[in-house]
């Protein structure tokens, strides 16, 4: 494989073949000096191997960035915004116009994580393997596969011109850091990026929010359909995509015990990486005013509230993905009685090896009429997916945000950009609806989606989405209630208020989870709930029994035993339920429901209970000389030199599923309870609302104070006021400037 164009070896002046005299005669002299001829040929031969050596080094260290393309900034124009950092250094961004205070949004958002959106940026150049290597280059494979970048040349400037001027804002605050803080920078010719790289981040990342990467990573695998297990470490939402999830709770002034009308987001995401949420409020002089979070490339707030409504999201499953078997003949596929040409082009993805040698690696992407195709030994297989191949994400979130009822709210959903994601919404009104949010691909009767189908037939492919009308909406319930907890749809408002099975081929998924039966029982249960009997339950730490989890428990306690594994099943016995971190069973317990809550909520065939058992107990036994250390020794939370004890665990209320295992045996969290907020519209329809985060604003920065400064109330269950508005925000100011 030519890896880089260099000179070849015939041209070194020790090599050329016209100076082949020339060495001969010199063997001779050497000879008479002592030197063999053979000693005198191998020196030379050392010498073209030598300058070769030199070249690849070279080449290496330096073809990425000559290279790369530098692209256009965006267009020149003197931004007016103002940042002022609360207590809590949260970014509040005020700007005379929406897109001045886009460009403080990237100008605070890179002072405290310039290195993750790095990274992001990266990536929607195809370049983020040059940073971070094989895991690197493997999403730089997906941006090339999904054709991003034609899908942005394409329609970036069919954009509103409001929506560009967002999106050039935002990227020109980046710039600007970029420009005042060269030593950050880890990639040449990175920057500037523009308007179209911002876009392209969205275009790449929304698909593996609902399953793309299980897909891929079984054709790529030449895996059976579905196989999540097969699923890349390294995806455009980071690791472990299939395990995104989150609460949500919306209670109506008719359940709430003191009229008010209140939501909960409880997302669930990576604590660090490109989609580890970010703290922020933002003030428009043309009116734009919100508090919320959001993700590393994002120019505005994905989730939060303004003064008159808000919502939160939670991952959906639905089945939104069409494989198709082609009928290939080389380099044509079969359709309708018809050979077309397989679009193929080739692209070369950067592989960092360390310091600053990159490896170019060429790999083949390919395209059919029903989307990308991934060629294995099995054939070519072209891959349909929900939101391809469009624009429209980025509108639809700049315009719920700016949205001041719910019909300006419900307006902006119908443009159906976001391809998937629950939406539990609240307003001042009281009012309170669950929008099972998707972008379901026409189908037609007849023919299994949910397998592969055959691809030489246009009647299995009908382009465009299901229209609005008939997504799933459960809108102001008689319960006066509304959960999510990446369950179906079909499990939200208590009896009497869920919704009807939807049509088959819409693919809605039918799973339950812990957490959304026990937050049905819960919610249920109480007629009249307070702001604090809210909070009990967001962070409760329960198990049902009437979940999946009872079977998983009830088959390792009766599962054979010997004398490896009575011990422990003894102990879970006696547990009683609950990781509030009191029992002597809820280390064991966590580690064994984490196992099965694997398997279950990926849809994957079931662990052996006894093995998971054993591994739970030989691993405390290894790092805690028991099987019956406090959870709270076990399960910790960790940023830099804090250490603390948590709560919670696998699939509860209070989620705490991911960890990483450290030396010690310690489980470090790195995924669960992320950006928790409650919000609240009183009577009179002023709006409140408390947030908190497990580390806090300025997350890869160790020098700053705000490195970690929210953890200690994080595992307290405890929250810090947004400061909303600007009067409140005022008497809470540590640092006011301009950008």
């Amino acid at each position: 494989m030519q890896l880089f164009v260099m000179p070849t070896l015939s041209r070194h002046p020790w090599c050329r073949k016209d100076n082949r005299s020339r060495y001969l005669r010199h063997v001779g002299h050497r000879l008479k000096a002592g030197v063999t001829g053979e000693e005198q040929v191998l020196r030379k031969i050392g010498l073209c191997v030598l300058a070769l050596g030199i070249l690849i080094v070279v080449g290496l260290a330096t073809w990425e960035p000559l290279l790369a393309e530098r692209v256009a900034p965006p267009p020149a124009r003197k931004y007016d915004s103002v940042i002022a950092r609360d207590r809590w250094s949260v970014p509040h961004i005020f700007g005379r116009t929406d897109a001045d205070t886009a460009y403080g949004i990237g100008y605070a958002h890179a002072e405290d994580d310039f290195t993750t959106l790095q990274d992001v940026l990266a990536m929607t150049r195809g370049r983020l393997g040059a940073i971070s290597g094989q895991d690197g280059a493997k999403t730089d494979y997906v941006v090339h596969l999904l054709g991003a970048r034609a899908t942005i040349d394409r329609d970036y400037m069919k954009q509103p011109a409001d929506v560009r001027a967002l999106l050039d804002g935002y990227a020109s605050g980046l710039n600007a850091y970029a420009r005042r803080h060269p030593g950050e920078v880890k990639l040449a010719k990175l920057f500037p990026v523009n308007g179209q790289d911002v876009a392209t981040g969205f275009v790449v990342r929304s698909p593996f929010f609902f399953g793309l990467d299980g897909v891929l990573a079984s054709l790529v695998g030449d895996k059976p359909l579905p196989s999540e297990a097969a699923a890349p470490a390294t995806t455009p939402v980071g690791p472990n995509a299939a395990e995104n999830g989150s609460n949500a709770f919306a209670v109506a002034p008719k359940r709430s015990a003191d009229g008010w009308t209140r939501l909960v987001s409880n997302s669930h995401q990576p604590w660090r990486g490109g989609v580890a949420w970010y703290e922020l409020v933002v003030h428009s002089g043309q009116g734009w005013n919100f508090a919320g979070a959001t993700f590393p490339g994002a120019p505005f707030p994905l989730l939060g509230h303004n003064e008159t409504l808000g919502w939160t999201n939670t991952v959906n499953r639905p089945d939104l993905i069409d494989v198709y078997k082609l009928t290939t003949d080389g380099n044509r596929y079969r359709y309708d009685g018809q050979w077309r040409p397989i679009e193929r082009r080739r692209v070369w993805l950067p592989v960092k090896l360390w310091g600053p040698f990159v490896l170019p690696v060429p790999k083949m992407v390919a395209r059919a009429v029903q989307g990308p195709v991934i060629e294995n030994e099995a054939g070519a297989f072209a891959i349909r997916y929900a939101g391809a191949d469009q624009l429209r994400m980025v509108e639809q979130y700049y315009r719920i945000t700016r949205a001041r009822n719910w019909a300006e709210w419900d307006r902006a959903m119908q443009l159906q950009g976001i391809p998937a994601t629950n939406f539990v919404y609240a307003d001042a009104t009281g009012k309170i609806a669950l929008i099972y949010n998707a972008m379901f691909p026409n189908r037609r009767g007849g023919a299994n989606y949910a397998g592969v189908l055959p691809g030489d037939q246009s009647r299995f492919f009908t382009p465009g989405t299901v229209a609005w009308s008939a997504v799933p909406k459960n809108i102001d319930p008689a319960s006066g209630f509304l959960q999510n907890a990446n369950n179906a749809p079909y499990l939200a408002a208590g009896p009497g208020s869920e919704l009807p099975p939807q049509p088959p081929l819409l693919g809605v998924e039918r799973d339950a989870t812990n957490r959304g039966t026990r937050a049905v029982e819960l919610l249920s249960a109480d007629r009249s709930i307070s702001q604090a009997e809210l909070e009990a339950i967001k962070y409760d730490t329960a198990v049902s029994r009437q979940g999946w989890a009872k079977s998983w428990f009830d088959d390792i306690e009766q599962a054979s035993h010997d004398e490896t594994t009575s011990a422990g099943q003894v102990l879970l016995r006696e547990w009683d339920w609950n990781f509030d971190g009191r029992g002597p069973a809820d280390a064991l317990a966590l580690m064994v429901m984490r196992t099965g809550n694997a398997w279950y909520y990926r849809r994957q065939e079931r662990t052996e209970p006894v093995v998971a058992l054993r591994e739970a107990m030989d691993h405390l036994r290894k790092h805690f000389g028991r099987i019956d250390p406090p959870l709270g020794d076990v399960l910790r939370l960790r940023q830099g030199k804090v250490d603390l004890p948590l709560d919670g665990g696998p699939d509860v209320l209070r989620a705490m599923p991911l960890w990483d295992v450290e030396e010690d045996g310690r489980l470090a969290v790195k995924h669960g309870d992320s950006f928790l907020m409650f919000m609240a519209w009183d009577r009179q329809g002023r709006v409140r609302s408390r947030s908190i985060q497990p580390f806090g604003a300025a997350t890869t920065r160790p020098d700053s104070p705000h490195y970690a400064d929210q953890a200690a109330l994080f595992t307290r269950r405890q929250t810090k006021p947004v400061w909303f508005s600007p009067a409140a925000l005022r008497a809470n100011v540590e640092r006011v400037y301009r950008p």
